[in-house]
């Protein structure tokens, strides 16, 4: 399920395809929502940063449904998600070209009105009883998975997936959670439980820095009765935080997260995991003449930066927290504020969410001194393999 099943408004043709027939749902970024979360055939977000269960049914799927999706790098983990030798595509979009990727069977059409006319066409049809209970012990495995990440506890600091999971239990039901860039994105697209289809809206077709903040804006002034939460990294929060000004001036009231690990943390580990070390993605300075990596651990001097002070004097209402206890408390705070409120808490750098079974093909430098780098080519040259391109 893809951006256009949200777009089409098609989440209940969805539902009611799901419950007829059995067949199961992984969810894209822009697609995420399409069903509830609870719903035992939802296996949550796919791909890259997908789920076990997601990643797990879509590797050995025979027959995949394309819902307004345009197959992306991401959905796809690099053309490695989909394994079975046998698979084919059927490709629901309005958009010609998306709806033929991967050799499909192109229905071009409307998400809503081409899933009515297809259940009419698959009436009686049931997934066997043996993949229903497959995918559904796989989706509460995974939801298990999202407890324990959620109930972590992470110590000094708060990990990112646990304070994603005290917003999503204790935020409004009917509220809109708002992100662009950063780790948030992958993370969010695992763990985030939605209830309804405008519980998530994630700017990640270009992975916009900056955009958050402004989004959320705009989201407020098209539903100003719903409760809008603005995640955004200190990253991302340096792009373009200055439109608190304009929600303070013409009265739309936010509540923004702001979450510092001083520094770029996405690309910090992304660049560890090539085997670089995070050079150059900490808020700190340089050693030497040289920007320190994630490797010098607390051999650093951190920027004396202060981002609660900068939203403070934004004309924000500002909640400093130190733990988690503190963040559940501020969010209560927060929902009872009547302006823009900025929810500040330091996480910690390295404690993430796994990747499940999923790759993404970022070439490794082929000539490096470093042992590390070279080790990281040797596992990409090794993954690449996987990738498939599908002919008719």
């Amino acid at each position: 399920a893809g951006g256009g099943t949200i777009y089409s408004e098609a989440d209940q043709q969805l539902a009611d395809l799901v419950r007829e027939t059995g067949i199961p749902v992984g969810e894209t970024m822009a697609g995420k929502g399409s069903l509830r979360f609870d719903n035992p055939a939802n296996l949550g977000g796919i791909g890259v940063t997908g789920t076990l269960a997601a990643n797990r049914i879509a590797r050995d799927a025979d027959l995949v449904i394309g819902v307004g999706t345009r197959y992306s790098d991401f959905t796809t983990a690099s053309k490695t998600a989909f394994q079975c030798p046998e698979v084919r595509f059927i490709n629901i979009n309005v958009v010609e070209m998306d709806a033929a990727k991967h050799a499909a069977l192109a229905l071009v059409g409307d998400a809503q009105a081409t899933l009515a006319e297809l259940r009419q066409r698959l009436t009686g049809h049931e997934v066997e009883a043996s993949y229903r209970s497959e995918y559904v012990a796989l989706h509460e495995q995974w939801e298990a998975e999202v407890d324990r990440i959620y109930s972590q506890r992470n110590q000094p600091l708060p990990s990112q997936g646990e304070l994603l999971g005290a917003l999503n239990q204790r935020g409004r039901a009917d509220g809109v959670m708002i992100n662009a860039a950063g780790s948030m994105p992958g993370d969010l697209h695992k763990l985030w439980r939605c209830q309804h289809p405008k519980h998530f809206h994630l700017e990640y077709g270009y992975s916009c820095m900056g955009y958050e903040i402004a989004g959320g804006l705009g989201i407020k002034m098209a539903a100003p009765e719903r409760e809008v939460y603005v995640l955004v990294g200190d990253g991302s929060y340096l792009m373009m935080a200055q439109e608190i000004v304009t929600s303070i001036q013409e009265g739309y009231k936010l509540t923004i997260i702001l979450m510092d690990n001083q520094g770029f943390n996405s690309i910090g580990g992304l660049s560890r995991s090539l085997g670089q070390q995070g050079f150059g993605t900490r808020y700190v300075f340089p050693q030497d003449g040289m920007l320190p990596g994630d490797d010098a651990g607390d051999n650093v001097e951190p920027l004396p930066v202060d981002l609660a002070m900068n939203a403070r004097g934004l004309g924000a209402e500002v909640l400093e927290c130190s733990s988690y206890d503190d963040f559940c408390a501020a969010l209560v705070k927060a929902e009872a504020a009547e302006k823009t409120t900025v929810i500040y808490i330091r996480n910690d750098r390295y404690e993430g969410v796994g990747g499940y079974e999923s790759w993404w093909d970022v070439p490794v430098a082929e000539v490096s001194e470093s042992d590390s780098v070279q080790q990281a080519r040797r596992q990409w040259e090794t993954a690449r393999k996987q990738e498939r391109y599908f002919f008719t």
